[in-house]
């Protein structure tokens, strides 16, 4: 397993809940940039509408009624 550290500048912590999803090194620049500009993205789009997305290209198996419960 090959570990990467993105150096990002400013404040950085995980909210309460979170998901992990991990991608190839020939993407390292392509989820840097989307870590720079998550605020600007999540405006398009919800972190709950994009978290759903990841599950549904991924072929994760879940349950929508057990996920979320925390949020409208």
């Amino acid at each position: 397993m090959l570990t990467i550290k993105i150096g990002v500048k400013g404040k950085f912590q995980w909210q309460e809940g979170y998901g992990a999803f991990s991608y190839t090194h020939s993407q390292v620049n392509q989820v840097y940039n989307y870590i720079l500009n998550q605020e600007v993205h999540h405006k398009k789009k919800t972190f709950r509408e994009e978290y759903f997305d990841f599950l549904l290209k991924f072929e994760i198996e879940h349950r929508q009624e057990f996920l979320f419960d925390w949020i409208e």
